[in-house]
């Protein structure tokens, strides 16, 4: 075992979006004026683009189970920065961040409020996250100047095999076939994880962070818009009798939104943890129905077990940190790629401005051409490097050269500040010896929730949960959804004879791509100084770009953090340039060679920044600010 594991496209979009866009056209229409004609790149609002016609093509339907797209948006409301001196917290939820505050003003750390902060969006955000699924965490402890990560990722059943999304035919599964139902179910970590956490860094008694979850679950909630819509345009989740009787009425249509919502089979499960810790979880009857939900499912079962559930561990490991301009960035390490891909990308960034000088990604205007040329270049880099070598670290150790300063001003010299490249590979990391070959790319955790909250004392967290795919496998047992993690791993498992890293393999975990990330001020010996921003987003592959360009746009090109989280998604995982869905192209990047691709890019960016008067480092004495993504339904509040 490694020293660091310890254990303890879319649908096809017209250019009309006025729903979305009609409701902020004030604030676009005062900022319109000064994107257009200039020789910085930003997306207009799509009701500007209808006077002259939309810009960007619209794309074909998803064929494929790697084209679906993340979590549906669902309006677009701008929120304003929050400010608070002592705590704050800012989750995916009004509900969830009351709650959050409520364990704060308790005398609760972070860590309380965290996990009470999930117990309640298991159930008014059930599509993205849960007690059937998995979360990862950074946690900064402020007494002992420490970040530990929390890998509650899921792990495969010890009956799955390198088959299991290959048919008869030896071709991979369609998405119906490899998500729906219990073949993809893998052991869900979440609940494990949380306790860990708990053990590690509570201060409240653990049945006192349930007390939220479980009444809003008896007394029910008002079903929000988001929530409807989302029923809305499920195909799948009506075929489970205990979903369909729960999201939907008897003539099959959603509830509507103000409807009150109970679960009282949540609450019951949540009683039960709450008074008898996770172990109960992870044995006995809610174990039970769990596998007996997965195994008997009538046309596609899966392979879970009592012993595999029995035998659920989550790990401690050690965050990836890298210095970057005056800062120390710490992300979630493997089976995660994304501390490691936005690490490469922020390190690309910095290579090329030492070597020809800085292009600055945004302003409080919008973007610059030529610097949104230089991000999307190097994330295209990374992800070529994420495709090939990241998977389990138990299983496939990945090479720490991915790092290396002189690897990384390599890899940024293959980019033209005039052209696009035609064709990116994976790199050769320094000393890599190890042959690797790279995995097909799959959809990725577009059902996921993020949060960050900081309390009184200076500790701070950043966490990413998540059940896979909007509602996951779209089976509800004791009042919860079961994930569909397995497919995180690649459906091959050889490419021309060479196995992939992140092929599925018994008890393994699969590759992710959440990006819970801490930055910190960095020291004159290269250590960790005062925190400074807590940071994350769900959005499947997409969340490596997410974070990134809010680290560059916040941290090297000082934009405040609510107006670097409402800047437009921009962002490329291979051959095309993804942008927001309602934005139009306004000059610069089709020049260099970009095909432009218009999507529906529903980040839920969430973060907390911390700026202090001075060297001190006590906590009280700083000034904390949250921003949450406009795109989602989540708030920040403060005391």
């Amino acid at each position: 075992m490694n020293p660091s594991e310890r254990s303890a496209l879319p649908n096809p979009r017209r250019c009309q979006r006025g729903s979305r866009f009609e409701r902020t056209r004030g604030h676009f229409e005062r900022t319109r004026a000064r994107w257009v004609g200039t020789a910085r790149w930003v997306g207009a609002a799509c009701l500007a683009a209808t006077m002259v016609g939309c810009a960007i093509a619209p794309i074909a339907t998803p064929s494929s189970l790697g084209e679906r797209p993340p979590e549906a948006g669902s309006g677009y409301q701008t929120k304003p920065a929050v400010l608070a001196q002592h705590a704050i917290s800012v989750t995916a939820n009004p509900l969830a961040s009351r709650t959050a505050q409520r364990i704060l003003r308790a005398g609760g750390s972070a860590a309380d409020a965290a996990i009470a902060a999930q117990w309640v969006l298991a159930l008014v955000e059930p599509q993205s996250s849960g007690l059937g699924g998995g979360a990862v965490m950074l946690y900064y402890d402020h007494a002992s100047r420490a970040t530990t990560v929390v890998d509650g990722r899921e792990t495969a059943p010890a009956q799955a095999s390198e088959s299991l999304f290959i048919d008869s035919d030896g071709k991979p599964l369609g998405f119906e076939k490899a998500v729906i139902g219990g073949r993809a179910v893998g052991v869900p970590g979440a609940v494990a994880a949380l306790a860990l956490l708990h053990q590690r860094f509570g201060k409240l008694p653990w049945p006192r962070l349930f007390d939220d979850a479980i009444a809003l679950a008896r007394d029910g909630f008002e079903l929000s818009p988001r929530l409807h819509k989302l029923l809305s345009q499920e195909h799948y989740l009506r075929r489970d009798p205990v979903a369909a009787a729960y999201f939907f009425n008897a003539s099959g249509e959603p509830w509507p939104v103000g409807h009150r919502l109970r679960n009282p089979a949540l609450a019951t499960t949540l009683e039960s943890i709450a008074q008898h810790g996770a172990a109960v979880f992870y044995s006995g009857p809610i174990a039970q129905a769990m596998v007996s939900k997965v195994i008997g499912h009538p046309s596609n079962p899966g392979h879970l077990s009592m012993q595999d559930m029995a035998d659920y561990r989550p790990l401690i490991r050690d965050p990836v940190c890298a210095a970057w301009l005056r800062y120390l960035v710490c992300g979630m390490p493997p089976p995660s790629s994304g501390g490691i891909a936005v690490l490469q990308i922020i390190g690309m960034l910095e290579a090329l401005a030492r070597e020809r000088g800085p292009l600055p990604l945004a302003d409080r205007d919008g973007y610059h051409a030529p610097g949104v040329h230089r991000f999307v270049e190097a994330a295209r880099l990374a992800y070529a490097d994420r495709g090939r070598y990241i998977a389990d670290p138990a299983f496939a150790d990945w090479p720490r050269g991915l790092l290396d300063p002189r690897y990384l001003a390599r890899r940024a010299a293959l980019i033209d500040d005039g052209q696009r490249a035609r064709q990116v590979d994976a790199g050769t990391p320094v000393n890599q010896t190890a042959a690797y070959i790279d995995a097909s790319e799959l959809v990725e955790e577009t059902g996921t929730s993020h949060w960050s909250i900081a309390d009184a004392s200076g500790n701070l967290i950043a966490i990413t949960s998540t059940i896979e795919d909007a509602f996951g496998s779209r089976q509800m047992v004791a009042g919860f959804l079961l994930n569909n993690q397995l497919t995180d791993f690649s459906f091959a498992a050889l490419d021309d004879g060479k196995s992939i890293a992140n092929r599925v393999q018994p008890r393994k975990r699969p590759r992710s791509s959440m990006a819970p990330t801490l930055v910190f001020e960095r020291r004159a010996d290269g250590s960790a100084g005062r925190w400074l921003l807590s940071l994350g987003s769900p959005g499947g592959a997409q969340i490596i770009a997410y974070v990134a360009r809010v680290l560059v746009a916040t941290l090297a090109d000082g934009v405040d953090l609510d107006r670097a989280i409402a800047l437009p998604n921009i962002g490329s995982r291979g051959s095309i340039t993804d942008i927001e869905s309602g934005l139009e192209q306004l000059g610069g990047l089709t020049a260099l060679g970009h095909q432009l691709r218009q999507t529906e890019m529903t980040s839920g960016l969430h973060g907390i920044m911390r700026r202090c008067q001075g060297a001190t480092n006590e906590p009280g004495s700083c000034t904390l600010t949250a921003g949450a993504d406009p795109r989602r339904e989540g708030v920040a509040l403060a005391d």
